[in-house]
Parts: structure tokens; C-alpha cells; sequence
């Protein structure tokens, strides 16, 4: 008897037809004899609205009661999925992620996992039950409700995975996998099969909406191979597991654009000793993740720097609150955000034994007239940031560069 973990997000659950849809998927697992676990998302839109909600009341809603508001969607789903598969004559029942054993630290409305303690999950699963769970949710050990960010769905279940040391966990969307480009802006971006755990870190952190970043390096550290498959289908889907020699082969395994970035540039920053320490410090007591960081400095009698860095959009209001405290106390000139620009990058293990693709890169940027504002490098990774309403062009471009011919 294998154990399954399944996690199905938003528009995979997006109606009850389709979780009648997932339910019968699940039914047909359940019936060869597996012990199944489903971890569903909010309906397709929820999330969305209960934030919409929370801000026409106040720009910088408190963040606990974010967190009671947001876990409510996950809630509605685990109670009809379950619901679903009761129909079928499937004997189901729901948890939270409290219930489920999800143990978080603090950070509301970007929790981290501390500990799984999945005791009534395996309780349900042994008396015959599938076993729907919350995503995106968790319970300090004080008892407070969280929610752990964007995609916290593909936490919940990979983890999960690791903690009943699962047979198989799948991950279904509305895709069929992963693929070498978001085939909206790339219409000839074809599927990959397998992916190597950094590849597919990198093609997170980069922009690409298909997995979360957390769930990745989750899965990587504890070794827990997953699929990325439709739960609109049958069709196989993308095997995301430990790098193979014959990964290498590929230089470029895919091209990301991420739309979510803003840019926040400090203009005139005292150029002192432990000033960018100060700043960044100041951004992630308040859990604002930075991503790329450029600085720029200005000799004279009294040397000023320029430092420009991204974040997340959600989280740019939160970012100018926490600048704008800093710049009068330590005499920032000016501050300037961005919301117009686009992260674009490639990425690929092939990169770390190839020369030359940096110059590639740019130089097909160069001939679509794309300015480059900012670069960073990984291994396996080439990032810069472009104006926004050039992205789709230049994906396109760098998709046929690398990938296509």
C-alpha cells in the first residue's frame, strides 16, 4: 500500500465541477488500495478577493488578521473536496494545517515550516480515510493561525511528502508541466521532462509560476522527488529530481519573465561603512525579501552612493515604509520606485560548463533594442531587468536564441 500526496491549486479546484473533477481523480488512486493525501489550494480568485477586501479598508492591513482572513479560503475547499469524494462513496475527511500538525514559526503572511507532527493524518489515513489538508496554512506553537506566502500550497504537500515519507507526490495544476518558457508569452515552448532540484530553484526565483521557491528547496533538502503534472488530463508531466550527467547536455533549459518585480532606487546614500547593512537589515525585519542589488558610488569630498534593489510588488508599500522611515535618519537624498520593469532570465546546469552565453544573451538583447538596467549571475543562472512592456518581446527573442535553434 503506497502512500500519495496530491496538492491540486486554485483553478484546478476553481469550481465544484472541478473538484468533482479531482474528486474522481483521487477516487481512482483510492481504489488500487493507496493511502492518499490531498492537499488543495483556495478556488481560483478567492484569495484574490479576500485581499481586495482587506484593502479597501486600509492600504497596510494588520497582518495577523490577514493570516484569519486568507487561511478561510483554503478552508471552503478541504470542506468540498472532502464533500466530493463522499458522493463518490469515498470515505474523506478535512483538515486544517493546524489539525494536519503544521507547526510555523511567526512571520505572519510569510510563515515558515518548523515542524510537522502529521499524528491525525496518519490516524484518518488508517481508519480508511483520504486525508484533504489546508494549504498555505500553519499554527505557531502559541496557537496562532499563518499562512505561508504565495504558493504555499506546494510547501504544504511537499512537506507533507517528507513527513509521511510518501511513495509518489504529485503536484497538479493547470498545465502539463513544466516548460522551457510560459507558453502564453511563447507559444513554441515545449514541456521538459525532467529537471534538475537547481534548475527548477532557479526557474522559480526567477519568475516562473509553475512551483514556489520555498517548496523546491524543501523538496531538495529532503530529497523528495515530485511530478508537475495537469489535473486537467492524463498526460505525463515534468519530474522535478536530483541533477544527472546527462542534464548537463543542455545549456539553456528554460527562459522566465517575472512580471511581480519593482524597483526601488536610493539616490544620495552616505557612503559609510555598515549603511547597506542598516538598510537591508531594516527591509528584513520587516520581511521584505530583496532580490537583485546594484550600487553605484559618487567620489568627492563627501562620497554619496546610488543603490538601487527589487522586491516583490505586494510587497513594495511595505518597502517605501520602511526607506522612508531610514531616509531622514540617515540623510538618503531621494527614493524612486519602479513598478514598470520585468525580471527576465535563463537558466540552465549546462551553463556551468559553457562559455560565452552571458554575450549571447545580451547581444540578441541589443538587436531587439532592449536596455538593461541591472544584471545577476548564478552558476546556472543570467537575470537582468528590463522595461516591463519589452519583456514579452525579448522572451521571445532569447527563447529562439537558445532554445530553438
Amino acid at each position: 500500500m503506497a502512500i500519495i500526496v496530491q496538492k491540486y491549486g486554485g483553478t484546478s479546484v476553481g469550481n465544484t465541477e472541478r473538484i468533482r473533477n479531482v474528486a474522481r481523480r483521487v477516487a481512482r488512486y483510492r481504489e488500487q488500495g493507496d493511502q492518499v493525501v490531498v492537499v488543495v489550494s483556495a478556488m481560483s480568485g478567492v484569495t484574490d478577493t479576500l485581499i481586495k477586501l482587506a484593502k479597501e479598508i486600509t492600504a497596510l492591513p494588520d497582518e495577523r488578521e490577514m493570516d484569519m482572513l486568507l487561511a478561510t479560503g483554503e478552508q471552503q475547499t478541504i470542506a468540498l473536496t472532502a464533500i466530493a469524494l463522499q458522493s463518490l462513496g469515498i470515505q474523506a475527511a478535512s483538515l486544517t494545517g493546524a489539525q494536519a500538525g503544521i507547526v510555523t514559526d511567526g512571520v505572519h503572511t510569510k510563515a515558515k515550516i518548523q515542524n510537522i507532527a502529521p499524528h491525525e493524518v496518519h490516524r484518518l489515513l488508517d481508519a480508511g480515510n483520504v486525508v484533504i489538508v489546508a494549504g498555505f496554512q500553519g499554527q505557531t506553537e502559541e496557537g496562532q493561525i499563518t499562512t505561508l506566502g504565495r504558493g504555499g500550497s506546494d510547501l504544504t504537500a511537499i512537506a507533507l511528502a517528507a513527513a509521511l515519507k510518501a511513495d509518489l507526490c504529485q503536484i497538479y495544476t493547470d498545465v502539463d508541466g513544466v516548460y522551457t518558457a510560459d507558453p502564453r508569452i511563447v507559444p513554441s515552448a515545449k514541456k521538459i521532462s525532467e529537471i534538475a532540484y537547481d534548475e527548477m530553484l532557479e526557474m522559480a526565483g526567477a519568475g516562473s509560476k509553475v512551483m514556489q521557491l520555498r517548496s523546491v528547496e524543501f523538496a531538495k533538502k529532503f530529497n523528495v522527488v515530485f511530478e508537475v503534472r495537469s489535473s486537467l488530463n492524463d498526460n505525463p508531466g515534468t519530474l522535478v529530481k536530483e541533477e544527472t550527467r546527462s542534464m548537463e547536455g543542455v545549456v539553456v533549459r528554460g527562459v522566465s519573465l517575472d512580471k511581480n518585480q519593482a524597483k526601488v532606487t536610493l539616490f544620495g546614500v552616505p557612503d559609510r561603512p555598515g549603511m547597506a547593512a542598516r538598510i537591508f537589515k531594516a527591509l528584513a525585519n520587516s520581511a521584505v525579501n530583496v532580490d537583485m542589488i546594484i550600487q553605484n558610488v559618487h567620489a568627492g569630498s563627501q562620497p554619496t552612493s546610488d543603490l538601487s534593489f527589487t522586491v516583490d510588488k505586494p510587497d513594495l508599500l511595505k518597502a517605501r515604509k520602511v526607506i522612508d522611515a531610514l531616509a531622514q535618519e540617515v540623510g538618503i537624498r531621494e527614493v524612486v520606485a519602479d513598478e514598470n520593469i520585468g525580471k527576465l532570465s535563463i537558466v540552465g546546469v549546462g551553463m556551468k560548463s559553457h562559455s560565452g552565453v552571458a554575450a549571447k544573451m545580451f547581444e540578441v538583447l541589443a538587436e531587439e533594442g532592449v536596455n538593461i538596467d541591472m544584471i545577476s549571475t548564478s552558476e546556472i543562472k543570467i537575470s537582468v531587468v528590463i522595461e516591463l512592456s519589452k519583456g514579452e518581446i525579448a522572451t521571445r527573442a532569447i527563447h529562439r536564441a537558445f532554445l530553438e535553434c
